[in-house]
């Protein structure tokens, strides 16, 4: 597999466009039906603020996917985030 030079999107952008959009959640809502603070919410899927374990775990089951779906996909994120300036032949580095 080639490696990509693109920074993968944060997971709060696929929670906002996969998850809640089709069923018309807002971020207010979601975070009633989880018993969080609203601006937690929004801070995820503005990109603000990473996913937690507890977060992860709450997610999983509201939308019936597992803890681990979120925190892979925050774990790439953030790895592709990290790995972007390393690219390329200046730094002399395999990717």
């Amino acid at each position: 597999m080639l490696p990509s030079k693109r920074v993968l999107p944060h997971p709060g952008e696929i929670l906002a466009e996969e998850f809640m959009r089709p069923l018309g959640l807002s971020a207010t809502r979601l975070a009633l039906l989880l018993r969080v603070p609203a601006n937690r919410i929004t801070a995820i899927i503005t990109g603000e603020r990473a996913f937690t374990a507890d977060t992860a775990l709450l997610l999983a089951r509201a939308f019936g996917t597992t803890a681990e779906f979120w925190l892979n996909m925050q774990a790439g994120h953030e790895l592709s985030k990290a790995k972007a300036p390393l690219r390329g032949p200046a730094r002399g580095r395999p990717d």
